[in-house]
């Protein structure tokens, strides 16, 4: 291998970060090595050894990166609408309809992973605090809205994002609903929310909105 061209120290680390970030993306958090970022960003691995010398904690970081770009994206996806039952049909369909399973694969891999790296376990709880926030965001506007119905909202998100999650997580291996399953959790969480059943599927056509 060529030697890499000098740069800054700063924006080498970043180069590195990101090759980290896009490897994790591409082919899961498992390949987040020292040669695995070495050969992504084009660099000895002792380069990344060098900026990044504890690999648990660029793993971590690498993890963050990827799972808070997504929950930024779906964060402007929600504001988008006003409705609070649109806002949780959009909630549910850019979930889970399947196109985000490489952030999934991270999350999978990060909660197992995390088990032996506690930078990483800290970077998981946080995150996982910050799509709890959003969902719970989600159920007040509809209580405060006197569309949803939810004695414990916090619990209520709680609830949603671990059957989110399991989905995700099993599709991942293709059992049970497979690429439907956003119908298959829409039923529960209108029972979950107090809503009509089939109100989720009526608030998933564009502009339409639905009363409870």
């Amino acid at each position: 291998m060529s030697r890499a061209p000098r740069r800054p120290p700063a924006e080498r680390r970043a180069e590195l970060s990101a090759a980290a970030r896009d490897l994790a993306l591409t082919d899961g958090l498992t390949a987040v090595t020292m040669r695995g970022v070495a050969g992504r960003a084009g660099v000895a691995p002792a380069l990344v050894a060098h900026y990044h010398p504890v690999m648990d904690e660029l793993v971590a970081s690498a993890f963050t990166a990827v799972v808070a770009a997504e929950l930024d994206e779906v964060r402007a996806l929600l504001d988008r609408e006003v409705d609070p039952t649109a806002r949780l049909a959009a909630l549910l369909r850019t979930l889970l309809d399947g196109t985000r399973d490489d952030v999934t694969l991270v999350w999978v891999e990060a909660w197992a992973l995390g088990r032996r790296n506690e930078a990483l376990a800290a970077a998981v709880r946080d995150q996982m605090d910050a799509w709890q926030a959003l969902i719970l965001d989600v159920v007040e506007r509809g209580v405060a809205a006197g569309v949803f119905r939810a004695d414990d909202p916090a619990q209520a998100a709680w609830q949603l994002l671990g059957m989110i999650d399991g989905l995700n997580a099993q599709a991942l291996v293709r059992w049970g609903a497979g690429g439907d399953r956003g119908p298959v959790l829409a039923h529960a969480v209108e029972g979950l929310l107090g809503l009509r059943r089939g109100t989720l599927d009526a608030a998933s056509a564009p502009g339409t909105a639905v009363e409870p």
